[in-house]
């Protein structure tokens, strides 16, 4: 051993706070003796004050017998978020070495939800103290060479997050230059519990390579990088496009023909409820029909245009949601854009209809029936494209998995029923 661990031995049993940062500075192995030879509660204090980094070397360099030992008398919260930052073997032997009980809640507690930032983050987060200098850290960045390190990160006694150095900075800083003074704004971070869409939309805001990843106390328990964020994002895309037309979020395309059954079927259902109902709206005017037949060749261009403005109004609203754009207090500014571009939109479309109807059918009154009916069910298609995604998410549901299968029912009905209902009401001029 150096001169560092008698020194360090001496401070650990009245002065843990001050003898903590003898434990970073010395070799990982030395620091890994120097608590296994003291009592597990003694070495706890030291070890709840070293920085997370710091604290994985340590308990890397001990034997499994006495990491467990230490592991025992820690705080969960915090053995969670050590062993969360070490090697997955290496983790799982220290912790079937504790207590069942013990074991079981600090698995429960390095289990973050699906697509949660704590999810998505990398516990192997680089951490110095405020009073690190550049010497320290191109010493630690020699024995992490397996991965890449892009920000360093500042943090206090508590292992709260205090400050972030750009890599770049610290090396190329004189030797004995404190990391304190190379930061240059606090950090943005997120909650490990902060979801997929406030992920994304941090990384949007602040434009970061990576982001820190804290508890609700501000400790440290990881970092996000971008790749993994960027990655995240494309998931939740492909996921979102497969929900919108019934299709399980976690089906693939070599799943099995049973799973994509078990996984559609429900929708399938719906969808053909819905359909009836579209259905029986036509039913009703089943004697205007017989009456004029063209208008069931034209009942089609009604439904198919009214679907594709809602489709639209849909899609825009979606994005804005899951990208924070616009909150539900915006859902009347909203529905207003999309009522207006709907209404706008249908006028143009209607004329052009409604010249073509008439040359194709003669008819004064065909024609003023498609381009009334059409305005309408297109003007209504954009505030239910605007309106829908809006209501589920506020009722709790995910606008994505049934926002398509209603905003369907919705246009149909409406284009059905005007398109007949007006021509019911001008039938002496076809």
């Amino acid at each position: 051993m150096s001169a560092l661990a008698p020194l360090a031995t001496a401070y650990l049993h009245r002065y843990p706070a001050e003898a903590a940062p003898l434990v970073e500075r010395a070799d990982a192995r030395e620091g890994a003796a120097i608590l296994a030879a003291e009592p597990p509660d003694r070495a706890r204090e030291v070890l709840r004050r070293l920085t997370p980094a710091a604290a994985v070397d340590v308990l890397s360099g001990m034997e499994p017998v006495a990491a467990a030992s230490l592991i025992a008398h820690l705080e969960p919260n915090r053995a969670a978020a050590v062993l969360a930052a070490m090697d997955k073997p290496r983790a799982e032997e220290r912790l079937e070495r504790l207590d069942e009980a013990a074991a079981k809640e600090i698995r429960e507690l390095m289990a973050y939800p699906p697509d949660s930032a704590g999810h998505l983050m990398d516990p192997r987060v680089t951490t110095f103290r405020g009073d690190a200098t550049a010497r320290d850290v191109k010493r630690r960045l020699a024995t992490i060479r397996a991965r890449r390190v892009q920000d360093i990160f500042l943090v206090d006694e508590e292992d709260r997050l205090t400050g972030s150095v750009e890599i770049q900075d610290a090396l190329l800083a004189p030797p004995d230059t404190r990391l304190e003074t190379l930061v240059k704004a606090p950090p943005p971070s997120l909650t490990a519990l902060a979801p997929r869409e406030e992920v994304l939309h941090a990384l949007e805001r602040f434009r970061a390579r990576s982001l820190p990843v804290v508890d609700f106390h501000g400790c440290v328990l990881g970092v996000l990088r971008q790749e993994a964020i960027l990655d995240a994002a494309e998931a939740a895309a492909t996921a979102d496009m497969v929900s919108m037309v019934g299709a399980g979020k976690d089906e693939r395309a070599l799943s099995s023909p049973l799973f994509a059954v078990r996984k559609r079927l429900p929708w399938l259902e719906i969808n053909l409820l819905t359909a009836f109902l579209a259905a029986s709206v036509v039913g009703i005017f089943e004697s205007t029909i017989a009456r004029n037949t063209a208008l069931a060749v034209l009942l089609p261009v009604v439904a198919g245009q009214s679907g594709n403005t809602g489709a639209q109004a849909l899609a825009v609203t979606m994005r804005g949601l899951a990208l924070r754009e616009i909150r539900l207090r915006h859902w009347l500014r909203v529905a207003g854009k999309e009522v207006t571009a709907g209404l706008l939109n249908g006028i143009a479309v209607s004329l052009t209809t409604g010249i073509a109807v008439y040359l194709w059918s003669g008819s004064i009154g065909l024609a003023l029936v498609i381009l009334s009916s059409m305005i309408i069910s297109m003007t209504a298609a954009g505030l239910a494209g605007a309106v829908i995604p809006m209501i589920l998410t506020r009722l709790g549901q995910d606008p994505a998995q049934s926002s398509s299968i209603v905003l369907t029912t919705v246009t149909d009905v409406v284009g059905f029923f005007s398109f007949l209902g007006i021509a019911t009401i001008l039938s002496a001029m076809l």
